[in-house]
């Protein structure tokens, strides 16, 4: 039986594109690196298109070629080739977790910070469970109870991200005030306990929330939300665009832009004091 091709993971193709800058660093053509490890030109282009794995011994010969040192540099990509077909917790929801939803979570396990601009709802990773299924259950168009009460297990269980040992996620969601105002059906009280959850939340040491008032100025959010993902060791940022048809990526040099856009759309957005005193605000309203 022939063998079954190769699926590019997100963490595959941040690999080779890291390794296509590495190599334009280093002022060599595709050629000039294969022949340096004794390869035809193909073999690199397909490592550096994800269409081919590497294995850990040619890595750290390439890694020499284009002149690298860095021990951090090496280890990031040694263990992202080592990761690219590893499987993580989220596939025990393989029937009802996309491919592209997991390689997003995939991104969220290995990411060093998160910055998202959300227009329309709170991020995942700041939801309460019964506002997660609730806002599940009223974007999807065909999944039963049953699913949509897995989906909102999933983005539960993603947010240990923010409290894992060692390195917990930097995490920065600016949220349009919009956004809390919100109605729910099944339970009038989700956004009192959203709030609360946003609240507590924003006291983590390395959680940062703040508000877009109703009020603000233009700014580049207006454009949509995003969620911009870094890792350690100068690794390729990757942007993560959701919409009806599903989600999109934009990797590398191609994030640059959003990262100005995170910078404006802050500096429009409510102070972190004056955000938290809103939300204050409007949970204790909730309450009477």
């Amino acid at each position: 039986m022939p063998n079954s091709p190769l699926v590019p993971t997100i963490r595959r193709r941040r690999l080779g594109s890291t390794l296509r800058r590495l190599r334009n660093d280093a002022g060599l053509t595709l050629d000039d690196a294969a022949g340096a490890m004794g390869w035809k030109a193909p073999k690199m282009s397909k490592i550096e298109n994800a269409a081919l794995a590497i294995r850990p011994n040619d890595l750290a010969a390439l890694l020499k070629v284009y002149g690298v040192s860095d021990q951090e540099v090496y280890t990031a990509l040694d263990n992202l080739a080592k990761d690219a077909g590893k499987k993580g917790w989220w596939q025990t929801y393989s029937g009802i977790v996309s491919p592209s939803y997991a390689d997003y979570i995939s991104l969220e396990s290995d990411a060093e910070t998160i910055s998202a601009w959300s227009p329309l709802v709170i991020p995942g990773l700041l939801q309460t469970a019964a506002y997660a299924r609730e806002n599940i259950a009223g974007i999807t168009t065909f999944r039963t109870p049953e699913e949509v009460a897995a989906l909102a297990e999933v983005r539960l269980a993603r947010q240990s991200v923010l409290t894992r040992p060692g390195a917990p996620l930097e995490y920065w969601a600016i949220i349009h005030e919009a956004a809390l105002h919100q109605r729910f059906a099944v339970r009038p009280d989700t956004m009192r306990d959203q709030l609360r959850r946003l609240l507590d939340t924003a006291g983590m040491p390395n959680v940062t929330v703040q508000l877009m008032p109703l009020d603000c100025t233009s700014h580049p959010g207006v454009l949509g939300g995003f969620s911009l993902t870094t890792f350690p060791a100068r690794m390729p940022s990757v942007v993560l665009l959701e919409n009806v048809g599903g989600a999109a990526y934009v990797e590398g040099d191609d994030a640059a832009p959003f990262t100005k856009a995170f910078e404006r759309i802050r500096a429009t957005a409510l102070s972190v004091e004056d955000s938290l005193a809103r939300i204050a605000e409007m949970e204790e309203g909730q309450r009477k």
